[in-house]
């Protein structure tokens, strides 16, 4: 669904900590490129004048970090958009590609963290950059890719938190998929944890998904890659 975001209103960043602060993030994303070899307590044997000058670049850098990273409130909805797309934030969606780099920062200059090998693999996008977004996966981490690498088609991981590693084995609990969105409907499927699926609806509190053309239904609770409540028509 796509929002407009017309009238938004923008971050407070104008007071002297919040400045600072953004600042000396701007300066960590440097640093982690060796793009800077200031310390990060200024030596008292600067000029006072390169000193302001420095600060006066570091805080344009924060500045320009904090608000184009950051979501924006559409108008009349309060729902929180991103700046690049327009689409809300956070969202799932999933990966396009076989093989997807994940960087440590939005450009192809940073490094990668992680490479994904798993096409459909569900994933939350909580950032937009110009042409990158920051994702993060089932197991909490977070980084960069390429906007073109991600899909808005909707899967699912089926409890990927009941998988279980004990020493060199890992077990992995199974779930019955119903044939209707009702607990007390027919078990059709015995559903491994961990299992990739894709969604087809969900109504809010269950959800119909398919794997190699076998349609069940599963709680929502079960499923990773879509929000408690979410709707969704398929």
């Amino acid at each position: 669904m796509s929002v407009h975001h017309t009238g938004v209103t923008q971050p407070d960043f104008f007071n002297r900590q919040k400045l600072e602060r953004n600042a000396l993030a701007a300066y960590r994303v440097l640093s982690v490129q060796g793009n800077y070899s200031v310390p990060l307590e200024f030596s008292f044997s600067l000029s006072r004048v390169f000193q302001k000058l420095l600060l006066l670049v570091l805080v344009g850098l924060g500045l320009s970090l904090a608000f184009i990273a950051n979501p924006v409130q559409a108008a009349g909805t309060g729902e929180k958009v991103g700046r690049e797309s327009g689409l809300p934030i956070p969202r799932f969606v999933s990966l396009k590609a076989k093989t997807v780099n994940l960087r440590v920062g939005p450009g192809r200059k940073y490094a990668i963290d992680w490479n994904y090998r798993r096409k459909g693999l569900p994933v939350e996008v909580i950032q937009e950059f110009d042409q990158w977004r920051r994702i993060r996966d089932s197991e909490g981490t977070t980084g960069w890719v390429l906007h073109s690498l991600l899909s808005s088609r909707r899967t699912a991981l089926v409890a990927p938190w009941e998988i279980k590693k004990e020493g060199a084995m890992t077990r992995a609990a199974f779930i019955e998929g119903k044939d209707a969105a009702r607990g007390e409907a027919e078990t059709i499927a015995r559903v491994q944890a961990g299992l990739l699926v894709d969604i087809s609806q969900c109504s809010g509190g269950w959800c119909a998904l398919e794997k190699q053309n076998v349609k069940f239904w599963l709680k929502q609770d079960y499923l990773w890659g879509v929000y408690p409540n979410e709707a969704l028509d398929g």
